[in-house]
Parts: structure tokens; C-alpha cells; sequence
């Protein structure tokens, strides 16, 4: 019978050690509040904003919302995001991907300080992952390390194969993996024989985008699987990158889509906002 990762379980346990250690921090005199900026009203990042907003008030972290109209200049969110990394009382800042087509999120990315890329997303943050620098972790693939460990999945010495290489995913989780001393195989839609590739992982972690895509013909006997993909099937249900009842009897241990990989983003998101908190501790 193959282990069923609740990534809802799981995420609401980080949530609420974090909420003791805000409370501690909170009594030490330290405090933190996120700057959350969404452009547009597009309906998923509103979804997503709201869900933020109300993490940050369950673990005891300030939010602030700075909600922009669809027609907000490019330049205008420059100088939002300029004045946000001044403001001493804010910590952290987030803006909700996508931008509208006329916003080039990429220099939004880049305009926000390091010290508070909560995202983990700057081209600062993701080189110090790589070198094995302090800093914000791309939640994603922070919280799938996460849901490994607090299932009692060992990493050390797996073979590790990442389908999907996004700035976003594949390449932090490599990363990730690879400081957890996994050996580790990135995989994409160009790779040859990727079913030959996938069906060597210990863990095979699924961020390829496309719908049910993985079958067990990718899946090693025994193997752990991460969807990390969501999508709306047929039926209009919530789906993954994998085929799960194809996939699920032939694992060890796998993520159901919904409730695995989701909850997991926005609670490392605070643990990223909870690290504001802990520099700001150990400087004083």
C-alpha cells in the first residue's frame, strides 16, 4: 500500500510551529510585516493573495495588500516596489505572478531587494542556493524537501530525477536535492528516453506541466512521486503532471493533487517571512 503524502497535514504543522516562534520572536521585540502587490484581478491570483493574507494573519505576521489596477504602468510598479524596499517596517515583498503582458516581470523580479524576496525568485537569492548561501528558498521546492523529510523519505544517496526545469522549480529543486546529498538528474521535454530516465529515480519529482502525463511506464517499482503540476481534467476536476490512480499502486510514497505539493508553497513562503524575523534576532 503506497504512502499517501497530505500535504495539508504536513503544511498546517509548519504553520503552527511557526505561529509559537512568531509569538517568541513577537516577545523578543522582533516583528515583520509582507507587502503583498497584485496587478489586475485576475480571479487564480486573487485566490492566491487571499490565502497569503490569511496565513500570514493565522501565524501572526502583519500583511499589507497593495491591490493595482490592470493598467498600472510598468514604471509605476518600479517605484512601488523601490519605496517598499526602503520601508524599514516592511520586511518582506511579494508580487503575485503573472503581470499583466505589458509589465516585464522579470525587472520586477530584479527591482526587489534581496533581503526581501520572499518568493526566493532574485537572481541573488537563487545564486546563493546554489553556492550554499544563506538566504530565501523558492517555496515550492522548499516545501517538497519538506514533505520528504517529515515523511520519513531519506534523501542522502537516492537517485533524484527532476522532470522540468523552470526558474521556478526544476532548477531550485535540484538544488535542493543536492544539498540534501541526493544525486540528481534534471529531465525536460527535450531529454531522449525519458521514460528510460524517470523509471531510474528513487524519487521522481513531476513538474513537466502537462496533464496526467505521467504514467507508470515512467515509474520505477517502489519509487516516491511529487506532482508538483495542476490542472482541471474533463470532468473539471483538479488534476496533475501524473496519471495518479495509474501511478499510485506501482509507489512507495506519492502527493495526491489537491492537497499534496499546494499547501506546501505558501507555507514555506512564511517560513521565509518567520527568516526575516529570525536575522533580525540574530543582529541584535
Amino acid at each position: 500500500m503506497s504512502q499517501l503524502i497530505d500535504g495539508k497535514k504536513i503544511s498546517q504543522q509548519i504553520k503552527d510551529e511557526l505561529k509559537e516562534e512568531v509569538q517568541r520572536l513577537k516577545d523578543n521585540g522582533k516583528n515583520a510585516c509582507l507587502a503583498v502587490v497584485q496587478v489586475g484581478t485576475d480571479p487564480a491570483s486573487t485566490v492566491y493573495v487571499n490565502n497569503k493574507k490569511k496565513a500570514c494573519a493565522y501565524i501572526g505576521i502583519e500583511s499589507r495588500a497593495y491591490e493595482l489596477p490592470e493598467e498600472t504602468t510598468e514604471e509605476e510598479l518600479v517605484a512601488l516596489v523601490e519605496r517598499l524596499n526602503m520601508d524599514d517596517t516592511v520586511n518582506g515583498i511579494l508580487v503575485q505572478l503573472p503581470l499583466p503582458v505589458h509589465i516585464d516581470a522579470d525587472r520586477i523580479i530584479r527591482t526587489i531587494s534581496p533581503d526581501k524576496d520572499v518568493d526566493g525568485f532574485h537572481p541573488v537569492s537563487v545564486g546563493r542556493l546554489w553556492i550554499g548561501e544563506k538566504g530565501f528558498l523558492s517555496c515550492t521546492p522548499a516545501g517538497i524537501i519538506q514533505l520528504l523529510k517529515r515523511s520519513g523519505i531519506g534523501i542522502e544517496g537516492k537517485e533524484c530525477v527532476v522532470i522540468g526545469r523552470s526558474n521556478i522549480v526544476g532548477k531550485p529543486m535540484a538544488a535542493l536535492l543536492l544539498r540534501e546529498n541526493g544525486t540528481v538528474t534534471v529531465a525536460h521535454s527535450r531529454t531522449k528516453d525519458l521514460k528510460e530516465v524517470a523509471k531510474r529515480a528513487d524519487i521522481l519529482i513531476v513538474a513537466i506541466g502537462k496533464k496526467k502525463f505521467i504514467t507508470s511506464e515512467y515509474v520505477k517499482e517502489g519509487a516516491v512521486v511529487i506532482d508538483v503540476g495542476m490542472h482541471r481534467d474533463e470532468k473539471n476536476h483538479l488534476c496533475g503532471d501524473v496519471d495518479f490512480d495509474n501511478v499510485e499502486p506501482h509507489t512507495s510514497a506519492i502527493t495526491p493533487v489537491p492537497g499534496g505539493v499546494g499547501p506546501m508553497t505558501i507555507a514555506m513562503l512564511m517560513d521565509n517571512c518567520v527568516e526575516t524575523m529570525r536575522t533580525q534576532e540574530e543582529r541584535s
